[in-house]
């Protein structure tokens, strides 16, 4: 759903917040030496509300061990490149129905490899101070020096001769991903994660989980609104 900008909304005081924001953004890893339990991240919408959730799995095993989701009115407007704002509240909302504290988070979206350099994922770290990763159906900005042609392969994302990101086949026969950096940890551990996650499907396994657990949510509102309209 696209929002109308409202009135006294200030498109300057926005990015000028994002500048701010993006210079807290590190790009060395913060990782503990063995990384024990991963998260995904993802964010649905319907009408004005936005579905947050987050699934935490074990790592090594990729074992769902616990899932939460929130329900948060959409108050900030849809702006391309500002949609980090719409994304932290009900993001956050559902990371603190958590009961255990996950060591990464594979976000939904972009971290670095965003023109100004603040993506969802590396929003979310900052406001977290913890360690994200940006994990993007899609590429944003930058060239691609090359496409990767095997399965585990990468290629990295350069703009203005900066490496912002990789490109990385995760599942032969389907499209790319496009891995960067979000907070506290380097873009060669963050495409090694991103790989260490991927089973049978393109997208990680904890971003697979937390999607379906956000649409669930969606639908079981989609059904509760229905019914409440008809009776």
């Amino acid at each position: 759903m696209r929002f109308r900008v409202p009135k006294g909304f200030s498109l300057e005081k926005a990015r000028e917040s994002q500048r701010k924001l993006s210079k807290k953004v590190i790009k060395e890893n913060r990782l503990p030496e063995k990384i024990g339990y991963i998260a995904g991240v993802d964010v649905a919408y319907l009408g004005k509300f936005a579905f947050g959730a987050v699934a935490v799995l074990e790592y090594t095993s990729l074992k769902l061990i616990e899932t939460k989701t929130s329900k948060v009115e959409v108050k900030f407007p849809y702006i391309p490149t500002l949609l980090s704002f719409r994304e932290v509240s009900p993001a956050i909302a559902a990371i603190r129905k958590l009961n255990m504290e996950p060591d990464v988070f594979l976000v939904d979206g972009q971290g670095i490899a965003h023109p100004f350099r603040f993506g969802f994922a590396s929003h979310l770290g900052v406001v977290l101070n913890k360690p994200t990763i940006g994990v993007a159906k899609s590429l944003l900005c930058g060239k691609i020096e090359k496409n990767p042609e095997k399965e585990g392969e990468f290629t990295f994302i350069y703009d203005n001769n900066e490496v912002i990101g990789a490109v990385l086949l995760s599942k032969w026969r389907f499209k790319p991903i496009y891995v960067s950096v979000g907070h506290m940890v380097s873009l060669e551990n963050a495409v090694k994660i991103v790989k260490n996650c991927v089973r049978k499907y393109r997208i990680p396994e904890p971003i697979r989980m937390a999607h379906i657990a956000a649409n669930k949510m969606k639908r079981a509102f989609a059904v509760s609104s229905k019914s409440a309209e008809i009776s």
